[in-house]
């Protein structure tokens, strides 16, 4: 996914006040430490995680998404008439219906205009939100959305280890299906969405992502209401050994896309139009089929060629066919618009070997600039 004019402002942090380091965990967990033997400082060596937060008394997770809400508006300069789409974006939710962000709409004042929506998607969700909000920006279906999140773990916690004490039965083997339940906590994340001409300076801009779905361990992390608390069990050791097993397979978070330093590097290229008659645009990316995706979309080029033909000579290759023009023979170089309307170069035909060719061919990386020029 690629935006050309979305921006992520006022993003903040609810952070609640009670602290529980890992040794506090521990030291609740003494029963239970003591019968089986276990060493202390075992949580926070295999998990990284010296504390975590709590709010001091029970909160609703759509109170603690207000909390996160209001003080992003806030940082944004925004008000509760300037928000089209308001998406709740958590784990935790009020109810099964309605929508917990039908709760955080009425708590934060929100308009009538302002859609409203749950995404959850465990600790993807505010993620997804912000793609989701991105891509109605980006299609003018929406001006601002208000994307928050409020989380609280403690039930969990405290429900994992009054269990773990009091069940004589469990031994150090089945105890650790509710290990990585010791390691939530609780908290509040908000930000807006919005175009880049709404922002204020400073805005953060978002360029694209991509995303990879492997559902064949989605039984390895469970969760589920029991008694009105959260119920977790997740077999830890399964969880790694199929990411280990997906990577050793090919599999690899930039499969997609550019790494995140990648995007960071070129964020400040953008085209532009050097004379009536020549316009410079920059590599962005090689995607995963070996084209050359450039900034250019194909608005912003129609403003400069005014329906004239273009072309470009790169590395002494002259570019000027368009994909689907009849008897581009193998081996042609060629321009189109992609999916995201952005201008690209690939080759016809690349062969069996046909990933990157066209970058290899042309000897191009991304930030390389290329002159296109009207014929």
């Amino acid at each position: 996914m690629i935006f050309q004019r979305t921006v992520l402002s006022g993003l903040v942090a609810e952070l609640p006040p009670e602290v529980w380091t890992s040794d506090e965990v521990e030291r609740r967990l003494a029963p239970l430490y003591g019968r089986l033997k276990l060493p202390e400082g075992r949580l926070e060596l295999m998990t990284g995680i010296r504390e975590r937060r709590f709010w001091p008394q029970a909160i609703r997770p759509s109170a603690a998404s207000a909390l996160a809400g209001r003080r992003a508006m806030q940082a944004a300069g925004v008000g509760p008439a300037d928000i089209d789409l308001l998406i709740h974006s958590s784990v935790c939710r009020d109810r099964l219906e309605p929508s917990t962000a039908a709760y955080v709409h009425g708590l934060l004042g929100l308009g009538p205009q302002a859609q409203i929506l749950d995404v959850s998607n465990a600790c993807l969700g505010f993620l997804n939100a912000v793609a989701l909000a991105a891509g109605m920006v980006e299609s003018g279906q929406i001006r601002r959305a208000l994307v928050c999140s409020g989380e609280d773990g403690r039930p969990l916690v405290e429900r994992t280890i009054r269990m773990l004490n009091e069940d004589l039965a469990l031994t150090r083997e089945t105890i650790k299906p509710y290990f990585a339940n010791l390691t939530i906590g609780a908290g509040g994340a908000a930000a807006v969405v919005s175009r880049d001409d709404l922002a204020a300076p400073g805005a953060i801009r978002l360029l694209g992502g991509a995303a990879e779905t492997d559902s064949s361990a989605n039984g390895l992390c469970e969760g589920d209401t029991s008694f009105a608390e959260l119920d977790m069990r997740t077999d830890s050791e399964a969880l790694l050994a199929a990411a280990a097993a997906h990577l050793l397979d090919g599999g690899s978070p930039s499969l997609l896309g550019p790494s995140r330093s990648e995007w960071v590097e070129r964020s400040v290229l953008k085209p532009e139009v050097r004379s009536p008659q020549a316009a410079l645009v920059h590599v962005q990316y090689v995607d995963h089929y070996g084209q050359l995706v450039t900034d250019a979309d194909q608005a912003w080029l129609q403003r400069w060629h005014m329906g004239q033909s273009f072309e470009t000579n790169v590395r002494g290759q002259r570019v000027r066919q368009w994909w689907g023009e009849s008897g581009l023979p193998s081996g042609s170089l060629y321009f189109r618009y992609n999916r995201h309307q952005l201008l690209e170069i690939g080759m016809v035909d690349g062969g069996s070997d046909s990933v990157n060719q066209a970058a290899r061919l042309l000897g191009m990386k991304p930030g390389d600039a290329l002159e296109l020029k009207l014929r």
